[in-house]
């Protein structure tokens, strides 16, 4: 390791994340099954293959427009699991609790995370709670696991891209991370710009429905659709060109992008997800996504190429080509 120490940035999801992954974690636990480093792991049985995730979650401020940290660490392990192709069985939950929190507040984010479990159509089966001394948890943390059978003949992943497949975003990009900079009121900044927090398993299974051959999913959280990109790309050994022109934004994001000097592509998303299709079945998936309320602003917006194996290329909007690489850190902290 660079670094002696940890730093915030290394639970950025940028390159410091990637390099205290691969180069402490992996190491020592590696096997064929956590290599592949994606959003959920599958589990091979006799009957049927199992995802298998988990997630943590330290937002702040615990409420924002759009959502909670309860709905947001639900929605994030169901999508964690959709990611995969996979139908949620079931969610574990562990609170942890700082000493002096609100029961009220609590009561809020634990009914907030039921009505998200019922808009996904999945259980809570279990959880834990603890409760550490004041100041060791700014209120709240709370840990979600899942588990979800993935269906026959689905097989996604990272390394599944193709050369000639289409890039799909299911829409505009962005909105969590700026909802969540603009709640704190760090920047005398004030908007209306409301988290995607949502859960995606009912758009992805309008996906399958058109196309089993779905080659990647993904869901641009921490790092944004330009770190998703690189990875699927690292991935897959394979180049990515996408198209700054397709890619949309919410008038107020831009504008808080273009006030801070933040790049949107880097901004993180709770509702939103990248998919890696045959290029023949693209219109088709689109089509379906497109039906769904959380999929009405997808498009394309590139496509795999032979070409810069690795790399991620976007094409500006005024012609020329921009190398897209996972930042050290991030632009704003905790975001999810």
């Amino acid at each position: 390791m660079r670094h002696t120490t940890i730093l915030l940035a290394h639970g950025a999801g940028g390159k410091l994340t990637h390099d205290l992954v691969s180069e402490l974690f992996l190491p020592t636990l590696t096997n064929d099954i956590l290599r592949t480093l994606d959003d959920s792991a599958v589990i091979p049985t006799e009957h049927c293959k199992l995802a298998v995730t988990t997630d943590s979650y330290v937002v702040k401020p615990l409420f924002f427009p759009g959502g909670d940290i309860g709905r947001l660490a639900l929605c994030g392990t169901v999508n964690d699991l959709a990611m995969a192709g996979a139908v949620p069985l079931g969610i574990c939950a562990s609170f942890i609790l700082e000493e002096g929190f609100s029961t009220e507040a609590l009561d809020q984010i634990v009914t907030s995370l039921q009505a998200a479990a019922h808009e996904a159509g999945v259980l809570v089966v279990a959880g834990d709670t603890k409760v550490v001394e004041r100041g060791a948890a700014e209120g709240l943390f709370i840990t979600t696991s899942g588990v979800g059978t993935i269906p026959e003949g689905v097989d996604m992943g990272a390394a599944h891209a193709r050369a000639g497949d289409a890039v799909i975003i299911s829409g505009p990009i962005g909105d969590h991370e700026v909802a969540i900079l603009l709640a704190r009121g760090e920047f005398s900044l004030k908007g209306t710009v409301r988290s995607d927090c949502a859960p995606l398993n009912g758009l992805v299974q309008k996906m399958l429905d058109v196309c089993h051959d779905i080659h990647v999913l993904r869901d641009p959280t921490r790092g944004g659709l330009a770190t998703v990109l690189w990875e699927i790309a690292q991935a897959s050994g394979v180049g990515i060109i996408v198209e700054e022109e397709r890619i949309t934004l919410r008038q107020e994001v831009r504008g808080v992008c273009d006030l801070l000097g933040f790049d949107p592509l880097y901004l993180a998303n709770e509702g939103k997800l990248v998919a890696v299709v045959p290029k023949d079945k693209a219109e088709g998936i689109l089509e379906a996504m497109r039906e769904e309320s959380l999929g009405r602003e997808a498009a394309i917006i590139g496509e795999v190429v032979s070409e810069n194996p690795g790399r991620v290329l976007l094409k500006t909007t005024i012609g020329g080509h921009r190398l897209l690489e996972p930042l050290s850190g991030e632009q704003f902290p905790r975001i999810c």
